[in-house]
């Protein structure tokens, strides 16, 4: 979400958040002949405290750790922004690689053993973050970060394992409760102990993911039998296996690219959201912890209460195309905002961009059959991946650019400028793909041949 997720630095949600989530080829079929297993209660609330610890800690990093490497670099704002980029790149590229692994292990081994280990590991490296004495056992401690954090997906596979099909979406909207909570609360917590010392936030996660891990020892039951685990689950490895799909016709492609651009963009805030704010308005760390609850709560409200009602008054198609335009003119306003109470201004944009992710979604969710909708999943999420590994390193790059000395051109807001652009594009496109002379043609692709 917040989907500053959801990447780079330190992966927020992705914001606007959007809550999907694919484990290998899992589908969600209504159809399923094997009872389900019913651990207690406090199973499942350990899930939904995990997903809340894992992304609060997260939370509780993020205003301090770009600050750590600035701290590193001498107070070299442009360079650091360079290394921050590679920070992200490899952060996502654990998460790319690592979170099909996981999500695999965890149906061959079963999720209890997955989620815990995760949970441990991920304390650990916490406090190993916090003793780091250099930049090269920092980024040593993001890359092992970026491994542990992929348990996910098999929280999510979990309460699919434990649920009815028919409840599942209640218990889903618990989950992404917990998202928007850990986002809301982490950063303005994490700003706060930054402001005293810059390796205090991450002892504070440290704390954390420990104190979850313990508790899941504890309260947590296996929720997939031996009889129902895969014995093959290394397929469901790939992480770009499902990508084939988008292929399958025109429109779908068309908002594939569309949804690629959207995440592109997404990137740009938690790649350079507190260098920009620290170098143009001298931002300290609890103003950015602040200013990321704000995100927070913004983000919060449009998907838990504004995007079902406009769809439904609006429609899908236009939906998706003020979504687009709210997003772009939300990221324009950053890069020209010259003071930081107008800089604060344009977050609700960004929050009403939200509206458009979970209508595109929609409508790619039209253009697969049935049993297709666990591989479209999987898709969307390989794409969110790459544009995770894309982003920091764009983003960073061109904000190192513009604010050096070596340009005459000072442009402190290029990247969000960019991020305007880019969701240009995906405006332009998603209009194109989505006028109703195309969406006649995608019905008569997709509905099947009563002559046949």
């Amino acid at each position: 979400m917040l989907a500053l997720q959801s990447q780079s630095l330190c992966r927020l949600p992705e914001f606007p958040a959007t809550i999907s989530y694919s484990v290998g080829d899992l589908s969600l079929s209504t159809a399923t002949p094997t009872p389900q297993p019913q651990p207690s209660r406090a199973a499942f609330v350990f899930v939904l405290i995990t997903v809340l610890f894992d992304f609060l800690a997260f939370g509780i990093i993020a205003p301090v750790l770009p600050n750590l490497i600035i701290h590193f670099e001498g107070g070299n704002i442009a360079r650091a922004a360079a290394i921050t980029g590679y920070f992200g790149f490899a952060w996502a590229l654990m998460q790319f690689i690592f979170s099909p692994i996981l999500g695999a292990w965890s149906a061959r081994f079963g999720r209890r053993p997955v989620i815990l280990i995760s949970c441990f590991g991920l304390g650990l490296d916490y406090i190993f973050m916090a003793l780091a004495p250099s930049l090269k056992w920092l980024l040593i401690g993001r890359i092992i970060s970026g491994i542990t954090a992929s348990n996910i997906s098999s929280a999510f596979a979990y309460v699919t394992d434990v649920t009815p099909p028919e409840k599942r979406a209640k218990q889903f909207g618990y989950l992404a409760a917990s998202f928007g909570l850990g986002f809301i609360i982490g950063p303005a917590v994490g700003g706060f102990l930054g402001n005293i010392n810059l390796r205090f936030p991450f002892w504070a996660a440290a704390c954390l993911s420990l104190a979850n891990a313990m508790y899941g020892f504890f309260v947590l039951p296996e929720s997939l039998p031996k009889e129902r685990r895969s014995k093959s689950a290394w397929r469901m490895a790939n992480p770009l296996g499902s990508l084939t799909l988008l292929r399958s016709h025109r429109q779908l492609f068309g908002l594939a690219t569309v949804m690629t651009l959207f995440y592109l963009a997404q990137q740009s805030l938690p790649a350079v959201f507190v260098l920009y704010t620290q170098y143009r308005y001298a931002w300290t760390e609890r103003d950015v912890g602040l200013a990321l609850a704000v995100v927070g709560v913004s983000t919060s409200i449009v998907s838990g209460m504004l995007v079902g009602p406009f769809v439904r008054r609006f429609g899908e198609r236009r939906s998706v195309l003020s979504g687009l335009t709210f997003g772009m003119l939300g990221f324009l306003s950053f890069a020209f905002a010259p003071r930081s109470w107008m800089f604060l201004c344009a977050i609700p944009f960004l929050g009403l961009w939200g509206i458009a992710g979970p209508s595109v979604q929609s409508l790619m969710s039209r253009r697969v059959d049935p049993t297709s909708q666990g591989k479209l999943q999987g898709a969307i999420n390989s794409i969110r991946a790459i544009s995770g590994m894309i982003g920091p390193l764009l983003f960073t790059q061109v904000l190192a650019i513009a604010i050096s000395s070596s340009i005459s051109i000072h442009f402190p807001g290029a990247p969000y400028f960019l991020a305007g652009l880019l969701l240009l594009s995906s405006l332009t496109l998603a209009a194109y793909v989505t006028r109703p002379a195309a969406q006649a043609d995608s019905a008569s692709i997709t509905s099947p041949d009563p002559a046949s």
